[in-house]
């Protein structure tokens, strides 16, 4: 109720001097804008030419601005427009029709510490904007841009609301340390780490934390640029390495104010099931693995074990949002509310936001003032499905395994399980009493239904971003700004299992439950001053910025674990954790904590400088300090050049230029940094051992560990032809990374376990990034324009002679088992197993190399991905459609190799039908190979968008009104056996992260959403 009380303030004290404001006496002037299709345009930016003072559109692409002064000339930009200047005269309406911009996505993007015109770029930026953002029930703001651009690859680990996904820019650049890209949010550069915990393993495997972006609204952004190379991520210096997303909200402009609201219900289900043996066949299946058919492994019933945990889910989502402003005055407030469940019952995320952003101009406008401030509370239901189970399965495992004969319930109203109970039996509801039995005596089964019954896991999240800003223009193109910001999370994860749930052996609950609560407390605070210059200095425009940078960050974490709950004690657990104290010599509770902090301070400047509007240098440097490294190596230097040559502007090329093509190319170098990895770890650090109630060395020091660098040479062209209806970019990139952070694992016995080291290797990353725009047909009624992008990408290891095993596979008979490995001369994340060639007579698996030596098989690396897109436009009605695709890569399928073989159908547990005339032998160990390695290409249409705008009677109180229907994940064509290609399940081994494995996920969903939006 917190954010719903701010916004409700903010907008009473707006709306109160927003009644105050007046203006000089003038001419009011309305309009509708619209694109060449003549749908409406909402959000279009109308300024009047000279001054501050302008509107934007609305829902229905209409606009009012008032006092527009005789000779005004009116502005109208958008992005991936291009801008128009129009006349007003001496009329009161003038309507504007937009065309599409194919030079550029926008005129002007941000950069670090500013905007440029793209005309002036000669870096590697690419802008997103609403026109172009994913459509649909969207959990956080890097699934608007998944597939839309070159160079970025966006690979979610499942289909979960809210799961964390792997982002990245031109390559994976690191081993050890994040590969994410920086994210900076209105000028506040975000901490990378995760808000909140994963799920502690109490039998059904770890989890993942949830993606830490979940906090920002995506209605609130106006638009999200990318900086993908050296000379443009290099004003990030030692965090800049994987790229750097710049997301900027919405803001409010001078002119009517306008509220807008958009409300749109979504209906999901699965997209793809696995194709399980049913019951009415089992007994057949099991006779085929030659087991005996019994009333243990054939109960009867007749159970879709997939149906008890997946559902038809519905969800939900508003937005309210009032701006505008005046000459000095400009706010833009928003509060949004979203419900969106998972596919898998319980699952969810629920989360509320309320933002305000305004300005106010001061002194004759020399000096203004920013506030922008988002305040969230999130609400994440779990489910127990971690990402590294053991044979019994986590929930979607004990599914997909479970006998089909077996019923949910049995004739007491109990979990069923073929071992029976000891529950005691309430006479008066003849169903169990929750807790009062004893644990089963075996443990073959797991009930997935008494896994989502008796497995209470939720989380939530408070996080707070904001920053003050303070603009002093000193002297005519000189001006300074301060910059404050912080951003504080709180989190809280509660998680109780239910007493003696079936198939839970004794020594993991302990025959009494178990509650967990964990609580995560994460902040920064950052400092900056900056000096910007902007003036015309001698033939040339000279752009310059100049600053210094200090950002602490602050990360702890509490748990406090309890179990042996008595069978009266309440569920869930942790609403009073009342363990008993003692049994024994087993433990009641369990209690943690931890605490880092660490410092990074800045000095960094950029010059731009344009000559005659045909040739553009960029020089740009940063110097680093961080408290993470060790005191011999505190500082780094991250320096970067960019070139570009506008050749159309050429006397040599005016005749081709008034034929309507332009070209230019551009060029760049330079250095960035990685950081990301734990802080306090290059001094020596202890932990203690409980079993032997010693303190031992954890972490030994390294005074000489130093920043992970990353080399990018760049070139790349922009062209047009047919006056701008054909556009297309090329890049060419090469970047090296050296000084890998990595922690080695010493051999035991060892004076300590492990110290961090820069590993002695390259990491090689060199491709291709194609973009295309083309406006096909601009017809008065009918029209259609394609974006196409694609990426082609090479990775290497280099200059490296060691091997580190990698890629963690679970199940049953694979304890210690793993699918990859890092070694010289292949990709990271190459599959290292022996080629499976079949099976032989007896139904044994028989291999290229009997001794079964592990040899290179692929990459888990796409080779390349592409992203199409066609919208058309007839009269009021526009539609898009999107599709991607990636390939070239492999992925593993944990589920298939610990599932789908016929050893665990030899022990009456489910298969696919496949399996079960595949001629394996039930004894057939489940070796790690290539039987269980597949191709990941894919094709998906992924976005499809249909909408129309609704004609309202003159004077209406709502000035715009439009709806629409979207589908969001319609077909995937791809050979890939499992639920989606599209994932990564965390089976980090060691502390080396994995990619392109599979176990058990959480599918995707093929979602369908009705929306309307509307403006009054």
């Amino acid at each position: 109720m917190g954010v719903m009380r701010l916004f409700a303030l903010a907008v009473t004290l707006v709306m109160l001097f927003d009644s105050q404001i007046s203006f000089a006496q003038g001419r009011t002037v309305t309009g509708t804008i619209t694109d060449a299709s003549r749908s409406p345009l909402p959000g279009v930016s109308v300024q009047i030419k000279g001054t501050a003072r302008g509107t934007s559109s609305g829902a229905d692409g209409t606009y009012t601005l008032s006092n527009v002064g005789e000779g005004a000339t009116l502005v109208f930009s958008f992005i991936g427009f291009t801008t128009q200047e129009v006349p007003v005269g001496n009329r009161s309406s003038v309507d504007v029709q937009l065309t599409d911009d194919t030079k550029a996505l926008q005129e002007v993007v941000v950069i670090g510490y500013g905007t440029q015109r793209v005309k002036d770029a000669t870096g590697s930026v690419v802008a997103i904007g609403p026109k172009d953002f994913n459509k649909g029930v969207i959990a956080s703001p890097e699934q608007l841009l998944q597939g839309r651009a070159a160079g970025i690859q966006i690979t979610p680990a499942s289909g979960e609301p809210g799961a964390g996904v792997n982002i990245r820019i031109r390559g994976t650049t690191s081993i050890r340390s994040n590969n994410n890209p920086l994210f900076v949010v209105d000028g506040v550069p975000l901490d990378g780490g995760d808000v909140s915990d994963g799920g502690r393993d109490f039998g059904a495997g770890t989890q993942s934390a949830r993606n830490p972006l979940t906090f920002l609204n995506p209605d609130d952004i106006e638009n999200i640029s990318v900086l993908k190379d050296a000379s443009s991520a290099a004003i990030y210096g030692a965090r800049g390495a994987n790229g750097v997303v710049l997301i900027t909200t919405k803001r409010g402009k001078s002119g009517q104010s306008a509220l807008n609201f958009s409300a749109n219900a979504s209906v999901s289900s699965t997209l793809r099931r696995y194709d399980l043996v049913k019951a009415a066949d089992y007994a057949a299946a099991l006779r085929s693995a030659q087991v005996d058919v019994t009333s243990i492994n054939n109960a009867g019933a007749s159970t879709d074990w997939q149906d008890q945990i997946f559902r038809t889910s519905l969800s939900q989502n508003y937005n309210i949002n009032y701006g505008g402003g005046n000459d000095n005055t400009r706010y833009n407030l928003s509060l949004g509310y979203s419900d969106q469940q998972g596919i898998v019952k319980n699952s969810g995320l629920r989360r509320i936001t309320g933002r305000v952003n305004a300005s106010q101009d001061l002194f004759n406008d020399k000096v203004t003032l920013d506030l922008q401030l988002t305040t969230s509370g999130i609400r994440d239901n779990y489910v127990p499905n971690g990402d590294n189970a053991g044979y019994q399965g986590n929930l979607i495992g004990a599914a997909i395994q479970a006998n089909p004969t077996y019923p949910v319930y049995d004739q007491y109203g109990r979990f069923f399980n073929p071992d029976g109970y000891a529950d005691l039996i309430d006479p008066a509801t003849n169903r169990p009493i929750p807790g009062s039995g004893t644990v089963p005596n075996g443990v073959a089964f797991r009930n997935p239904v008494s896994l989502l019954e008796g497995v209470n896991d939720v989380g939530t999240t408070n996080r707070t971003l904001g920053n003050i800003g303070l603009t002093w223009r000193i002297i005519d193109g000189l001006s300074y700004k301060l910059n404050f910001g912080i951003d504080n999370s709180m989190s809280e994860r509660r998680t109780s299992i239910l007493r003696n749930l079936p198939g839970f052996s004794e020594s993991i609950l302990q025959n009494a439950g178990r509650g967990v609560i964990q609580n995560r407390q994460r902040s920064s605070q950052l400092l900056e001053h900056t000096l910007n210059y902007n003036q015309k200095i001698g033939p040339g425009q000279f752009d310059g910025v100049l600053g210094f940078s200090y950002q602490k960050f602050n990360n702890q974490a509490s748990f406090l674990q309890a179990q042996l709950f008595q069978s009266t004690a309440v569920f869930p657990y942790t609403n009073n954790m009342n363990a008993v104290n003692n049994q024994g010599s087993n433990k009641a509770y369990f209690a943690g904590s931890d605490l880092n902090e660490s410092e990074l301070q800045s000095y960094f400047g950029r010059v731009n400088y344009n000559l005659n509007e045909k040739y553009l240098l960029t020089a740009t440097v940063r110097v680093d300090g961080s408290s993470k490294f060790g005191p011999n190596n505190k500082y780094g230097v991250f320096p970067a050049f960019g070139a570009g040559w506008n050749i159309s502007d050429e006397a040599f090329m005016q005749g081709v230029k008034e034929k309507g093509v332009t070209a230019k190319i551009r060029g760049s170098w330079g250095v960035t940094g990685n950081q990301e990895f734990p802080a306090n770890i290059t001094p020596v650090r202890y932990t203690f051992d409980q079993n032997n109630n010693a303190t031992n060395r954890d972490i030994v020091n390294n005074d000489n560990l130093r920043w992970e660098q990353t080399r990018q040479f760049g070139i790349g062209a922009d062209l047009t032809f047919f006056n701008g209806r054909l556009g297309a970019t090329i890049d060419y990139f090469d970047k090296n990374t050296t000084d890998l952070l990595f922690e080695a694992a010493y051999a035991a016995p060892a004076p300590a376990r492990a110290r961090w080291i820069n590993l002695p290797a390259n990491i090689i990353n060199r491709g291709v990034e194609l973009g295309i725009t083309y406006d096909i047909v601009r017809g008065e009624n009918f029209t259609w324009d394609v974006a196409a992008n694609g990426t082609f990408l090479k990775n290497e290891v280099t200059d490296f002679t060691g091997l580190y095993n990698a890629g963690a596979i679970n199940g049953q008979g694979l304890t210690g088992a793993y699918a990859q490995r890092i070694v010289g001369g292949r990709p990271l994340f190459s599959f290292f197993m022996p080629t499976f060639t079949g099976f032989d007579a007896s139904g044994f698996g028989q291999y290229t190399d009997p001794t079964l030596q592990l040899a290179y098989v692929g990459s888990a690396i796409p080779t390349y991905n592409f992203g199409l897109t066609n919208n058309f436009g007839y009269k009021g009605w526009s539609a898009s459609l999107f599709i991607t695709g990636a390939g070239g890569n492999y992925l593993y399928n944990n589920t298939a190799n610990a599932i789908f073989v016929k050893g665990n159908l030899g022990v009456g547990r489910n298969v696919t039908t496949d399996v079960v005339t595949n001629g394996e032998n039930r004894l057939n160990p489940p070796i790690v190979s290539t039987r269980f390695l597949e191709k990941g290409d894919f094709v998906r249409l992924s976005n499809l968008v249909i909408s129309r705008g609704i004609n309202l009677p003159a004077g209406s109180a709502i000035r715009g009104l439009r709806v629409s229907l979207t589908g969001q994940n319609l077909l995937v064509l791809t050979k890939y056996t499992g639920i989606d290609p599209e994932v990564n399940t965390n089976k980090t081994l060691d502390g080396i992260p994995s990619l392109g494995i599979d176990y058990t996920s959480f599918p995707t969903a093929r979602t369908f959403t009705l929306g309307i939006t509307g403006t009054f």
